[in-house]
């Protein structure tokens, strides 16, 4: 799985993106299976495959995943403290902000969890971070 993942990201970097996602759905399910959802290795992957999601502008498939799956996952698992949580939390943020489509509560949402996630930060990293 981590060659495959890593194939993943060499073909995004090729901008080759529907591929890459293809990829990164795979093994995103593969760890699911085998490790389970809250394993740090599955959100990784999770995580990977929000970002293509996020360069695909495929906003009704990110918002959910990141919502209703990974978010809930990685805050169980690693804490809502853990640098990627707050990765995570930023992700559903940039995604609520981005798509054209926002509705008039997703900015306030979004600045919302900005200000959480700068706080947290700071907290865990220090103020320089």
């Amino acid at each position: 799985l981590n060659a495959q993942m890593n194939l993943a990201n060499c073909l995004d970097d090729l901008g080759r993106d529907a591929e890459s996602l293809a990829l990164f759905r795979a093994v995103y399910a593969r760890r699911v299976t085998i490790l389970g959802v809250s394993h740090e290795d599955t959100i990784l992957s999770g995580y990977n495959t929000n970002v293509t999601m996020k360069k695909l502008q495929l906003w009704d498939e990110v918002k959910p995943f990141l919502r209703d799956q990974l978010l809930p996952a990685a805050r169980r698992s690693l804490g809502p403290d853990h640098d990627l949580t707050l990765a995570l939390s930023q992700s559903i943020a940039t995604a609520l902000a981005s798509d054209p489509e926002r509705t008039g509560n997703d900015l306030p949402e979004t600045e919302t969890i900005l200000r959480d996630v700068v706080q947290r930060r700071r907290r865990v990293f220090g103020t320089a971070h």
